[in-house]
């Protein structure tokens, strides 16, 4: 059965998904260009995701959509376990939100483009004033609901457990006195994890945590945050995967 998958997504899935990537980074790019970041920077990608879900024959489930309200703007942090779950939130998160991605995505062809005229936020990484600097330019987008998605630990797992959160998402949303909303990505690391060569049919899971409400403002808040939404995410995952576990190319 294994090897039919292999067969059908090399001979079938994979054709029509690179076509499918091609025509949704040209029509957001073009689409945005015009006008309407907002519109042509979400939509699209979100019918591309569900799309590569549904020819990759992976089944998704969501719980947690009830906490979120629709006027307001959060931080989404979810954990990083691999490739699909770009799939998983851009699909089926269920918010206009923007990413907040590594500089180096710029480079990829079309899609690099594409996040860039979406509007979708680049960090350098290259030092703290810099990281800041990057997240800063995200303010003007978070009102009216638009939200935001950063991955806090910055860099796939290698093991499937989480490694340690990073501060950037939580001081912006400390800043902005925004909540923030743990997200636990359950199924990706199966799918593909980071050293694997093929995609693996299973199902995935999101679940949207209740948001933590900023309950002050500096440095003793954002401690108190990361720590929350450290353990929330940690409780949907299995319990395999749960107890931290340092990634080597974290920092």
């Amino acid at each position: 059965m294994r090897i039919l998958y292999y067969i059908y997504q090399i001979c079938i899935a994979l054709p029509i998904l690179v076509i499918l990537t091609i025509i949704t980074a040209l029509v957001t790019t073009i689409g945005s260009l015009l006008g309407g970041a907002h519109i042509w920077g979400y939509y699209p990608g979100k019918i591309w995701s569900r799309l590569i879900c549904i020819f990759l024959l992976i089944s998704v489930k969501v719980y947690g959509r009830e906490n979120l309200h629709k006027q307001t703007s959060y931080v989404f942090v979810p954990n990083h376990q691999g490739a699909f779950d770009i799939f998983l939130i851009y699909g089926y998160l269920g918010r206009n939100f923007k990413w907040m991605m590594k500089k180096s995505l710029r480079k990829i062809p079309l899609v690099g483009k594409a996040c860039q005229s979406a509007g979708h936020i680049f960090v350098e990484r290259s030092g703290p004033k810099r990281v800041l600097g990057s997240i800063h330019k995200a303010k003007s987008s978070l009102i009216n609901g638009v939200s935001l998605v950063v991955f806090p630990e910055g860099a796939r797992t290698f093991t499937g457990h989480m490694g340690y959160f990073k501060k950037g998402a939580f001081q912006l949303a400390d800043d902005l006195q925004l909540p923030v909303v743990p997200v636990t990505i359950d199924g990706s690391f199966e799918i593909l994890p980071r050293t694997g060569k093929w995609i693996h049919r299973y199902r995935m899971i999101l679940t949207i945590h209740e948001p933590i409400l900023p309950k002050s403002k500096g440095l003793e808040n954002i401690r108190a945050t990361m720590n929350e939404a450290y353990k929330a995410v940690e409780s949907a995952m299995p319990e395999k995967y749960k107890g931290m576990v340092r990634n080597e190319d974290q920092d």
